[in-house]
């Protein structure tokens, strides 16, 4: 089961296993609010999948910071999860209110669960505006891994991105549509070709349930993932007390 989970990891780099290629990253003031997180995404490859469940604890500390710790798995073709890494994620809002976007500075530090695969470092700014009922986001993010690679030297820094429209309609029922992609190294993109772009339909929402509420959403992806074509589904479920 080693061999075979080693060979398919060799098809999709670690940077597409990445969860900020499937979930956006958005700026919200939660001071004070505990969350229970559960994160979940498969991308179909030529009739194999690989799944990632993830399960984090998240906190907003004050109106400005939320921080985040969790660990991520690694499923094949419907088989038994392997624990993969564990990442800690901060956000940090720069505005409130002041303009007419709000930008934070997102950063993650995620650490594999075996010493000799290293750590990485991913950062960027995260943007985000309103017109009217419609919410609107883009961001740009540099990750880059530490440790041995491939034929020896170190890991080049590389450029991703995510966008994403929202339609506040219903609390419960919110429609947009996300787009997510990396471009190879940060200041020497890959060929198209050999890029990485997926984009589809998104649904949002959140619920009280007494003192608690609950948000979701889920997300069909087509395009690229790893220069192959490939689709994805996502979802998060967050339970916020």
């Amino acid at each position: 089961m080693k061999q075979r989970l080693a060979a398919i990891l060799m098809c999709v780099s670690p940077l597409a296993l990445a969860d900020t290629g499937y979930y956006l990253v958005s700026t919200y003031d939660v001071e004070g609010q505990a969350s229970l997180d559960y994160q979940y995404w498969n991308a179909h490859y030529n009739g194999r999948t690989v799944a990632a469940p993830e399960i984090g604890v998240g906190y907003g500390v004050t109106s400005r910071w939320y921080t985040e710790v969790y660990a991520k798995w690694v499923k094949l073709n419907g088989g038994a999860g392997h624990w993969q890494e564990t990442a800690w994620q901060n956000d940090y809002l720069l505005t409130q209110g002041q303009y007419d976007f709000d930008l934070a500075l997102h950063t993650k530090v995620e650490k594999a669960r075996d010493n000799a695969g290293g750590y990485a470092l991913e950062w960027g700014p995260v943007l985000q505006t309103e017109i009217g009922r419609t919410q609107f986001n883009a961001n740009l993010f540099l990750q880059r891994e530490y440790g041995a690679a491939p034929g020896g030297g170190g890991h080049p820094m590389e450029l991703t991105y995510q966008l994403q429209v929202r339609h506040h309609w219903k609390p419960w029922l919110q429609p947009g549509v996300q787009a997510f992609g990396e471009v190879g190294k940060w200041n020497d993109w890959l060929p198209y070709k050999q890029q990485s772009h997926r984009a589809g339909p998104a649904v949002f929402g959140h619920r009280d349930i007494g003192r608690q509420e609950i948000k979701y959403e889920f997300a069909y992806l087509i395009g690229r993932n790893s220069a192959r074509a490939a689709k994805s589904f996502s979802m998060r479920v967050q339970l916020v007390f």
